[in-house]
């Protein structure tokens, strides 16, 4: 039998960084697994962008994605050999749907009243927006079960979003023919709990819901996040 490549795939405000803790995990059980960069300049861009990389991986992929990550498994996990999804903490799109519909239909989180504006250079030479999250909002928004320690760093390390990402439609849902997994943080401050609920019970995801766990539980539970992946590593081998 092969064992699955897991690719690890961060969302908005972290890096693949953020990942270390679940990476050392997968690791010490000969778990292969990569982290890739995450650009966040568009849902259709960073998903292609995915979906290359999966194209160079010899073998089979269970696909990972935290947070806005979870947008981008929807998409390019559509390959044939990607052979599951595990979404943590994250956005689990239909084909047609954007993240502000998906949001809408629930009650918003202090996210929403925390995001700081940017501007950057799009190709077409123009100012494009993008967001962050406020530096003394970061911690109790993104990481409340987070040491102070690690917060203060993460809050100043942020990768910015594009604000047009919120808007566009996902092209595919991968997880109406692959099997999925995912992990609810039931204290989490970004994402309404209720919006990722919902989108595993829509996809008839295997469900796995932390009491207690903010946005960052990749950063403050990685042994936990681990066990969740290494399920779907074994159903899939």
């Amino acid at each position: 039998m092969t064992t699955p490549t897991v690719v690890l795939v961060h969302g908005a405000f972290a890096d693949a960084s953020s990942w270390s803790g679940v990476i050392a995990e997968l690791q010490a059980q000969d778990i292969p697994v990569i982290a890739p960069p995450n650009e966040l300049r568009s849902l259709a861009t960073d998903a292609a962008h995915l979906a290359s990389v999966i194209s160079q991986i010899d073998g089979p992929v269970v696909l990972v994605g935290h947070s806005y990550g979870g947008a981008l498994i929807g998409i390019a996990g559509t390959a044939d050999n990607v052979v599951g999804l595990v979404y943590v903490t994250a956005y689990v799109l239909d084909e047609g749907e954007s993240l502000g519909e998906l949001q809408g239909g629930f009650a918003a989180t202090p996210l929403v009243a925390n995001l700081k504006q940017w501007t950057y250079p799009a190709a077409d030479g123009t100012a494009a927006d993008e967001v962050t999250v406020v530096e003394d909002a970061f911690p109790s928004i993104f990481a409340a079960d987070v040491s102070p320690e690690i917060t203060k760093v993460l809050a100043v390390t942020q990768r910015p979003l594009t604000a047009a990402a919120f808007g566009e439609p996902a092209t595919a849902a991968a997880w109406r023919t692959k099997p999925s997994w995912s992990l609810v943080a039931g204290a989490d401050q970004a994402i309404n709990p209720e919006v990722q609920r919902f989108g595993a019970e829509r996809a008839g995801a295997k469900v796995t819901e932390v009491e207690g766990a903010s946005h960052g539980v990749i950063v403050s539970q990685p042994e936990l996040v681990a066990d969740l992946i290494r399920q779907a590593v074994r159903a899939t081998s």
